[in-house]
Formats: structure tokens, sequence, C-alpha cells
């Protein structure tokens, strides 16, 4: 695997990955942790997998920590097993990314530009934010990325795209932060996100948090 880049807080790290190696190479760097589902036979949704593992083993290095495995709460919300840390993973083949943080909830989510986002832009998008991202592809790629990073915080799926999990209108660049909010259970949680558009992708994550 090819690091594209990682950054270390206090208590938190993330890290985006080029995926390069074959299953083979990957398991072999985490097959004493975790064993693969039984039900996961797509070759490259097994070498995702992996890789995904691989890189938040790298994480936990770098926090001087050892990885142990991913475990999953009642919702299917991934965490590390016996550490009391948050952790979120995304794919976008040839790319995974990973957060880990132990002060509060982690979410982080890569994607491609496809235009066929234009098509279900009306369905996941308040109107606000149909009308700030306009006709530009990478623009409704933040926001698609910011949506699916503030389900991953939330942890639950009875909550609306466009209606309960939304984003501020923001200005474009190469990099920068922006506003989400979490409207559940008659409460509204702002959550601080920063975003970044490499060649080809898209990745947004959670700022530091603690709710």
């Amino acid at each position: 695997m090819a690091l594209e880049k990682i950054v270390t807080e206090k208590d938190r790290a993330w890290a985006l990955w080029r995926i390069a190696e074959d299953e083979a190479t990957l398991a072999g760097r985490v097959s004493n942790v975790e064993s693969m589902p039984d039900n996961l036979t797509h070759p490259a949704k097994r070498i995702e997998w992996l890789a995904g593992r691989v890189l938040i083993n790298e994480l936990f290095a770098a926090l001087s920590l050892t990885f142990r495995g991913l475990s999953k709460d009642d919702f299917g919300k991934p965490f590390p097993t016996g550490y009391d840390y948050h952790v979120s993973l995304s794919h976008s083949f040839p790319f995974v990314a990973a957060l880990v943080d132990k002060q509060g909830p982690a979410g982080i989510d890569l994607e491609q530009p496809k235009v066929k986002l234009f098509r279900v832009a009306h369905r996941i998008f308040h109107r606000d934010e149909l009308r700030d991202a306009g006709n530009d592809l990478i623009k409704h790629t933040v926001y698609w990325c910011a949506k699916e990073t503030l389900i991953k915080i939330y942890g639950k799926k009875d909550l609306t795209l466009a209606e309960h999990l939304l984003i501020d209108a923001f200005q474009l660049a190469e990099a920068g932060d922006i506003s989400g909010r979490i409207i559940a259970g008659g409460t509204e949680t702002v959550i601080p996100l920063h975003y970044e558009v490499f060649p080809g992708f898209v990745l947004v994550l959670n700022r530091a948090l603690n709710l």
C-alpha cells in the first residue's frame, strides 16, 4: 500500500492509502488480528476489507496502540476491539481512508465524482444544498461525502438525508472547513467537518469532536 497522507493529533489520527497489493499480501499483515467474514466473496471487496484493517493497524501504530481487529455495535457501527476508541472507514477502489479518535465520534468518507450523482441529488440534498451546489460535480461530491460522514457519526439509519443531515453552504476550494448538522429527536447537533479535493476523488471527515 502507498501512503498518500497521514495526519496525527492527540489521541486522533487519519490516513489515506492507495491499494496496490494483492489479497495474499494484505492478508499476511492482519491475519492474526481478525478473520474475514465467510460471506465476503467478491475479490475487490475482500481486498478493500483487508486494506481497511491494514490501514487502521498503521494508525494504531502511529498512536502507539496495538490493533486487535474491529467489532460492531448493535447498529453495525465498527469500533476497535478492546479499546474505547471511535473508528470510521471508507473505500472507493483503489483508495481507502480511515479515522481513529479517542475523544468523540468519528466519520470519514471518500467518493469519486460521478455524473450519476446529478440524477439522485434531488432525493438526498436539501433544496438549499441543491441551489448551492448548482452544476458543479465536485461540489456535489463534497456534499455527498459530508452527508455520509454525518451518517457514520450518528451511527443509526433512521434519518432522511435531505431533511435530517444538512450541510451549510460553502465556497469550494482545494480544501476547507464546512459545517454539518444532525437533526434527530428534536435536537440539532452541529458537526465541524473538513474536506479535501484530490485528483479523481473527494474526502470529508469530521474535525475533533467531544459530544
